[in-house]
């Protein structure tokens, strides 16, 4: 039977309103630093310009500027590529173009045709490496870029096609970060700029092949920010194929998810993670053990090395630390802080938001690790944005990173120059180790602050909760200290859009409103 209240014919009921999308956060309103550079290109935006009108997009422009950035970063490299590679003991230092990657074409037999893995390497060839000493994934992206390296005219045309071949296939790596990052939160896509036009990013983007694991990782956060728990895992999976560090986000997650009840999701990234790890390495394990461990070995026995702390410590002591001793002290250093860390979930006056955390703890990794390569700025960058898109913060903590970027190829300069003595000596060194490790404290330090004291927060203070969060974003409360969590003692006077999170029957105590 028709209802009595059915719209009669030729009657229209007007749709309902939707609400329109929210705007996105706009930098140079928000950013002195921001406004003051957007001087360059015409000042900031104006308050009635019409957005989304453009083939130039936010996100467009992005990685159009990090190509450019990424450019540039292989005309530093020019230098080495036409002569300081091959000729003199010390040049490729004293015009700090360094790169691992020509160095490794005939070092780990990929000139001779050799199968990583699974074909040992000559000790003359190798210095007595044995194996190739990376993660199997990113063992496969060199194998691919030797594939495409023309293997005729002498071992130097070689080494210079290999090294442009993995320059061009890490400039997509690149790309892909950038994207990535700058979709991440939805809101802030000009977030993305932090990542495309960091500095030390570009001198550092092909030394090694970081860039792999570090365009993975951004991509499965930004799976994440989407909802999508079994593709984070997978492409998390992948990601540490390629290098270890990302693994150690599941460790923040499993907190936030803890906190917030979503243990389904946690189950599926982990699941996720873990078997896409093991469908690339699984095969490699089985039938070349030997070459497939040599990385986890090599890590193991690696002694003290360039960056650390514990470097400062061996270079200074007539009794300097042990290999086994600093491995132990590294990982009990690690276990501590991720105490630390997880205590501050728990008792944070709001749930900490995923990239801060994450950025936490690939930090105290690497600042507890025994060598602090300058390309592990890399990993970092792209976290950092996330984690604190404030421009004046982001700049210091890159000057503190080119300024070592630097200091150790001056330092090796001096080392590798003989009496000649160029460059930087052992002491200099060090005062650039501890400006490098203090500019990655401080960092670290303005996160915890922020989470400790939301109001303080940029993302926040726009009026989100957890964009790179996924389902975390907006989610309830499930456990938490409640007796320590309180809010921030020293609330600054912000006037910002009123957002709720947690439980919305939530105590002002844990549910202020920003």
């Amino acid at each position: 039977m028709p209802s009595a209240e059915m719209t009669p014919p030729g009657v229209y009921e007007p749709e309902p309103e939707r609400s329109a999308p929210p705007e996105p956060v706009r930098p140079t309103r928000e950013d002195e630093v921001a406004a003051a550079g957007s001087e360059l290109v015409g000042g900031p935006i104006g308050r009635y310009a019409l957005l989304g009108t453009s083939w130039w997009t936010p996100v467009r422009i992005v990685a159009l500027v990090a190509i450019g950035m990424f450019a540039l970063g292989l005309v530093q490299k020019a230098p080495c590529y036409h002569s300081a590679w091959f000729f003199g003991a010390s040049s490729q230092y004293t015009k700090a173009c360094y790169s691992d990657i020509p160095h490794l074409y005939q070092g780990r037999g990929f000139a001779d045709h050799l199968v990583p893995y699974f074909d040992r390497l000559p000790d003359d060839l190798s210095g007595g490496m044995g194996y190739l000493e990376y993660p199997v994934l990113t063992g496969v992206f060199m194998q691919v870029a030797s594939w495409l390296t023309p293997h005729s005219g002498g071992i130097q045309h070689q080494e210079q096609w290999y090294w442009f071949v993995n320059a061009a296939m890490l400039m997509v790596c690149t790309a892909v970060l950038a994207v990535c990052v700058a979709r991440t939160h939805r809101r802030r896509p000009w977030d993305g700029l932090l990542v495309a036009l960091a500095p030390a990013a570009a001198l550092t983007a092909t030394i090694n092949w970081d860039l792999l694991a570090v365009a993975l990782t951004a991509a499965a956060m930004l799976m994440w920010a989407r909802s999508r728990p079994i593709a984070f895992g997978i492409l998390l999976g992948l990601a540490t194929a390629a290098k270890l560090y990302p693994v150690l986000l599941l460790g923040p997650l499993l907190v936030l998810c803890w906190r917030a009840g979503r243990w389904r999701e946690f189950v599926q990234a982990a699941a996720g993670t873990a078997g896409a790890w093991l469908v690339v390495n699984l095969p490699v394990m089985l039938f070349a053990f030997p070459g497939w461990s040599k990385f986890y070995s090599f890590s193991h026995d690696r002694g003290v090395d360039f960056g650390s702390f514990w470097l400062i410590w061996s270079q200074n002591s007539d009794h300097p630390p042990s290999t086994d001793f600093v491995n132990t002290a590294a990982t009990v250093l690690v276990v501590l802080c991720s105490i630390g860390i997880t205590v501050l979930t728990f008792t944070a006056p709001r749930r900490p938001r995923f990239a801060q955390l994450a950025f936490l703890i690939v930090a105290v990794f690497i600042l507890t690790n025994k060598v602090y390569s300058p390309q592990y700025v890399l990993w970092l960058v792209p976290l950092a944005a996330l984690a604190r898109p404030k421009w004046r913060d982001f700049l210091i903590w890159q000057a503190c990173e080119v300024a070592y970027f630097l200091g150790i190829w001056m330092y090796l300069a001096y080392t590798t120059s003989g009496d000649a003595h160029k460059g930087l000596p052992t002491h200099g060194y060090q005062w650039a180790i501890a400006l490098h490790l203090l500019g990655t404290l401080y960092l670290c330090a303005v996160v915890v602050r922020d989470i400790l004291m939301p109001e303080r927060d940029v993302v926040r203070r726009s009026g989100d909760d957890d964009p790179s969060g996924g389902v975390l974003d907006g989610a309830e409360d499930v456990f938490a200290f409640t007796a320590l969590a309180r809010p921030p003692r020293h609330a600054a006077p912000y006037e910002v859009p009123q957002v709720e999170w947690g439980r919305p029957e939530a105590a002002p105590s844990q549910g202020r409103s920003l």
